[in-house]
């Protein structure tokens, strides 16, 4: 690279942004850093996250700490399934000093939005999210109100509980731009957990704030992508569209949806271009819950994750880059 489109000194400084923030979410999440790294990529990159995990794991609390630590406005839905399209939109109220209709907002009206157990709310609410997370706007009463900007929603759900559970629809599962499984901590982190317990609960300082958030999303738009590496991004979701296991493999949106992701990865390593290391880490987060799989391959219990590290190994980088 001969010519940098993002100044040396700005990629250190978005690199030590990024440390820090993943350092403030540190004090309440014992777990890998990785799990922050990728929560910031998402954010960077103006995607929505699904995090999946049984319950005890500390879903609630990672994505708590992420918002405290953004500095964005967050507001928290606790999904149930008797909730409303108007409990998380709002809804218009008469106002009996003025005889007029005002506007009662909802929760969605804020930057970053936790949805815990998202998958126990019902078809019509799940209808009035999806506006929100693809068009990042909402109608009530017919009327159409943009959403703030930045908006995302860290979205939680139980993959073991079905009862009383509305299962997301594909569309819905596609304008994530991630799907982050959430195991069971280290042993040496869970440790950290109990000897932590019963100590006041640390602050979490905002480090960044809707602004710059704003203006990282116009830096990682500059990062550099070689059309090498776009061919390797494209032979990918090729592969998954024609494995013998895979009923739907990744659309165009999810070509999309990487190559977003790995421009923000590429900025908070600190580099003004991506690299194939972008693609490969990033990969089954970005495509592996876009993929339907057959039912053969369910009865194997070969899901969406081990066609992405088939692909992977499979898909040669050298191969698309010499021509």
């Amino acid at each position: 690279m001969t010519n940098n489109r993002i100044e040396p000194n700005i990629l250190t400084q978005v690199q030590s942004l990024a440390k820090s923030i993943i350092d403030e979410v540190g004090k309440a999440y014992i777990g890998p850093r990785s799990v922050s790294r990728v929560l910031l990529t998402a954010v960077i990159a103006k995607g929505h996250v699904l995090i999946e995990g049984v319950p005890g794991v500390a879903k609630t609390t990672l994505v708590k700490a992420f918002a405290e630590a953004l500095g964005c406005e967050n507001k928290r839905i606790q999904f149930t399934p008797d909730l409303l399209p108007s409990d998380i939109t709002g809804t218009n109220i008469l106002d009996m000093a003025t005889s007029q209709f005002k506007l009662q907002r909802g929760p969605l009206f804020a930057n970053v939005v936790l949805g815990d157990e998202i998958n126990r709310a019902p078809a019509k609410t799940q209808s009035a999210l999806l506006e929100a997370m693809q068009e990042s706007q909402i109608t009530i009463d017919g009327e159409t109100y943009e959403l703030p900007s930045p908006f995302f929603v860290l979205a939680t759900q139980n993959p073991l509980e079905h009862e009383g559970t509305y299962p997301l629809p594909d569309a819905q599962i596609d304008r994530f731009l991630f799907k982050l499984e959430m195991g069971y901590p280290s042993v040496a982190d869970e440790k950290r957990m109990l000897l932590a317990y019963g100590q006041a609960k640390p602050k979490i300082n905002s480090i960044v704030s809707a602004q710059e958030i704003e203006r990282l999303h116009v830096l990682a738009s500059e990062v550099f992508v070689a059309e090498e590496i776009l061919d390797y991004v494209l032979a990918i979701s090729q592969f998954t569209r024609s494995h013998q296991h895979v009923l739907v493999g990744a659309s165009p949106r999810a070509s999309l949806a990487i190559l977003h992701a790995v421009k923000s990865l590429a900025l908070l390593s600190g580099r003004d271009y991506v690299i194939p290391d972008d693609v490969q880490e990033l990969a089954a987060f970005a495509l592996a819950h876009r993929i339907v799989m057959t039912a053969d391959a369910e009865l194997q219990r070969v899901g969406g994750k081990q066609v992405i590290q088939e692909a992977l190994s499979k898909v040669p980088y050298r191969a698309v880059q010499a021509r």
